[in-house]
């Protein structure tokens, strides 16, 4: 089985041959090969060592590695207290019935007797009676609001719709995995009477609704989900609130001296102690959906975990269980993704005939598999204690890359990059800055957890092979799994070769064409243009595993732009010698280019210690091999190296290259690209992970003297977005031909001080900034950014 990126659908004839091949089975033309994945499967989402020690020791367990998978929706006869012939048929109803719903509590009374809620009432805090209302109608507002966060639950309305979900996900998905291990580090969490707090990645509006699912069925109770409220109608919200839903009320994000906006957040922060106080476990969305054009980082969920942080700071309750949550899927179910990402909220009829075009398509398409990730729970206590160390010094992305992009200076700055796109709420801002902080890089530090902790699925990988020309499907299947499993990733299927890729293209038919050629061999052929773009989007997934080399592969060859060209041989490339300073360099200044929200990198961890982990991760891969030059000491001669007392005594994640030994020697240490055979192609597949946003960034600054400025930030981003498409168009790139990335490279650009923002009352008003009117200056940037792009 070969690929064929340059094949075109051109004519009817291959078209007709095309859809004969999908009816008759093209699986049978396919070597049958042995099973291959069950050599190793690492055990995954292990919580942070430096910020959370104690929970990294005390809340895992050698042995829950060796648990296995689970199917939570494969209900049987077994799963019920009954037996016998009518219960076969049953189950479903009977298992719904007997999980159990703890009984509806008096919230609504404890909320009106919280003290905060009380001095508002009472005037002794701004917008109270006090200030000229009557304590009457602030009671009768106080409902209202509480009214518009949640609902007391319905029993028996929880139970009717477990039964029916339960049906609805045997009929879309074929299974939905759960590891048995990381359950159990869950229940062992629970055991310290802690309330949990799951904070999830976002891949669907299913997410919401199975997250739920899971944990009842697990016994875990009801899981409190914080919704969006835009993206829903008045009566779905009164339906998923009485399921359990929590809404933010619109006041709360209103202005700090608003009356109004600080009744809202006094009820908020109430409403979220109490159920904190009953042990509820809650679930939190971090991230925006893909389909948001946007930060990656949502700024509801930020909301959200800041008044977890602030009632556990506050001493309401001693302390929270975090608990990074993921959910992948081989495909993400198109009908309710593509509502939710309208402009429309999505209604009850809507969503209703998502699920009837669900069920129609059952038994004509595949079904997708998924997998839910529960990552080591930590304490928030013990987070908040053990980060506030690791806070440094940091600069803006002007202040680090213009001076450099201008030849102006070429020293990097021994400084970390301050870079936040998304916006702060109403509650956030009523905590005090250092909070805020802390809250933000939490955020971004569990969502890293939960990316890292993600499985890989068989779809990711297809695409990225398709996208990447790989001459031979089935071994090269087989090799970029076994390289994400040795990179402590996990992937979310198993089984015989054969049998995944023939299931993974099916998958894929919308954006791939078989076509059959001489000797009973096929071709795997991609869409030309929009499918693209969508096959990009699901390689993107497979971008974590391998980050860091990719970054590594791109300053190496902005490290040999200036010394061979990118199309010139192999072993022309091989014979420069690159010194460990100079790709540091190279390495810091990517990474201060590439956008946080792709990064995501821990807080915890210095720009210079994940510089090392890059180039360890480089020579470990082999694509740098030492070079010993004549007179120094060998790499691999460790017994003469001293420590100095200061670095003895240093903590883990302040190495710089001003106190430490190791780089003070780094400047004699030299490599070389390694001339084994599979290197070359290696490199390249590493180089093109990144090209997408790379080639969107080099366009953008192509497109500094085509654009229309001033201009607003929307419209001067759908002004980028069409010459990125016309771009494609032309030169056959689509994969850069995206929203996220149009929108990536004006919010970079204007952080780098190429495009400055002034108010307006249409709203910001982007222009050029004077430093770059010139062309000379706008050919520099797009040079500084075409040499970490690799041909």
């Amino acid at each position: 089985m070969v690929t064929m990126l340059e094949a075109r659908l051109q004519t009817q004839q291959r078209n007709s041959q095309e859809t004969g091949l999908w009816s008759s089975g093209f699986g049978m033309k396919l070597e049958a090969v042995t099973p291959f994945l069950g050599k190793y499967r690492p055990f995954v989402g292990r919580c942070c060592q430096t910020c959370t020690p104690k929970s990294w020791e005390s809340l895992f367990h050698r042995s829950i590695m060796d648990l296995g998978f689970c199917n939570v929706i494969l209900v049987k006869e077994e799963n019920t207290r009954f037996r016998g012939w009518l219960v076969r048929r049953l189950c479903y109803f009977l298992w719904s019935l007997e999980q159990h719903i703890p009984p509806c509590q008096d919230a609504p009374q404890k909320i009106m007797e919280s003290t905060g809620v009380q001095n508002v009432i009472s005037g002794r805090a701004p917008g109270g009676a006090g200030e000229g209302q009557v304590p009457g109608l602030v009671k009768k507002e106080v409902q209202r609001i509480l009214g518009h966060i949640q609902a007391p639950l319905h029993p028996f309305l929880l139970r009717l719709f477990s039964w029916a979900l339960l049906r609805f996900l045997n009929c879309v998905f074929l299974n939905v995995q759960l590891h048995k291990g990381q359950m159990k580090m869950v229940h062992k969490a629970t055991q310290a009477g802690l309330p949990l707090v799951l904070l999830s990645t976002h891949k669907s509006l299913l997410d919401g609704i199975l997250m739920p699912f899971v944990l009842l069925s697990q016994g875990l109770g009801v899981l409190r989900v914080v919704w969006d409220p835009r993206a829903c109608s008045p009566t779905l919200r009164a339906l998923l609130k009485k399921l359990g839903g929590l809404f933010l009320p619109p006041e709360a994000n209103l202005t700090l001296d608003s009356s109004e906006g600080v009744l809202a957040r006094a009820v908020v922060h109430a409403a979220m102690e109490q159920l904190l106080v009953s042990r509820q476990p809650l679930l939190i969305f971090l991230e925006e959906p893909p389909g948001a054009q946007g930060p990656r980082l949502s700024a509801l969920g930020q909301t959200w975990l800041g008044v977890v942080v602030q009632a556990v700071q506050m001493g309401v309750i001693p302390d929270a269980m975090l608990v990074p949550v993921a959910i992948t899927y081989d495909l993400v179910p198109g009908a309710p993704c593509d509502v939710y990402h309208s402009l429309v909220p999505l209604g009850l009829w809507t969503g209703a005939l998502a699920v009837l075009r669900s069920l129609w398509g059952w038994g004509r398409s595949p079904r997708v598999c998924v997998r839910v990730h529960l990552a080591q729970p930590f304490s928030l206590q013990e987070y908040t204690t053990n980060a506030r160390s690791c806070w440094g010094s940091r600069q803006t992305l002007e202040q680090l890359l213009q001076p450099i992009v201008l030849g102006q200076c070429n020293v990097v700055p021994d400084t970390e990059k301050e870079q936040e796109w998304t916006p702060a709420t109403g509650p956030l801002l009523a905590l005090k800055e250092e909070d805020q902080l802390l809250v933000r890089r939490l955020s971004r530090h569990v969502l890293n957890a939960s990316v890292t902790s993600s499985a890989v699925m068989s779809t990711a990988i297809m695409a990225a092979l398709l996208l990447f020309k790989h001459q031979k499907l089935l071994g090269e299947f087989s090799w970029l799994t076994e390289e994400t499993l040795l990179r402590g990733f996990d992937v979310g299927f198993s089984g015989q070769l054969r049998c995944l890729v023939q299931h993974t293209l099916s998958l894929l038919r919308a954006h791939v064409a078989l076509l059959r050629v001489h000797q009973g061999d096929l071709l795997v052929v991609p869409r030309p243009g929009p499918g693209l773009t969508r096959l990009a989007r699901l390689s993107a997934e497979l971008l974590p595993a391998f980050l860091s080399e990719a970054v590594g592969a791109c300053a190496v060859r902005g490290l040999l732009a200036g010394r061979v060209p990118s199309e010139g041989p192999w072993e022309l490339q091989g014979i420069e010698l690159l010194s460990q300073n100079e790709l540091y360099r190279q390495i810091l200044l990517l990474l201060h280019l590439l956008p946080q929200d792709l990064l995501l990198l821990q807080p915890c961890q210095s720009s210079y210690c994940y510089c090392q982990e890059v180039l360890d991760r480089l020579i470990q891969c082999g694509l740098l091999v030492a070079e010993e030059t004549p007179g120094s000491r060998a790499a691999c001669d460790t017994g003469r190296q001293r420590l100095s007392a200061k670095l003895l005594w240093k903590p883990s994640g302040d190495f710089t290259d001003s106190d430490s030994d190791d780089f003070e020697e780094a400047e004699g240490r030299y490599f070389r690209l390694s001339q084994q055979s599979r290197c070359p192609d290696f490199f390249l597949f590493l180089c093109r992970l990144l090209s997408p946003l790379l080639q969107a960034f080099a366009q953008a600054a192509t497109f500094l003297h085509q654009g229309q400025l001033p201009d607003t930030e929307s419209g001067y981003t759908e002004q980028l977005l069409q010459f990125l498409q016309a771009t494609a168009q032309e030169e056959g790139f689509f994969e850069c031909a995206d929203p996220n990335l149009a929108i990536s490279a004006v919010w970079t650009f204007r952080d780098l001080g190429v495009l400055q923002q002034t108010p307006s009352p249409a709203g910001p008003m982007l222009y050029l900034s004077p430093t770059f009117t010139s062309r000379e200056n706008q050919e520099k940037l797009e040079q500084f950014i075409r040499q970490f792009i690799c041909s």
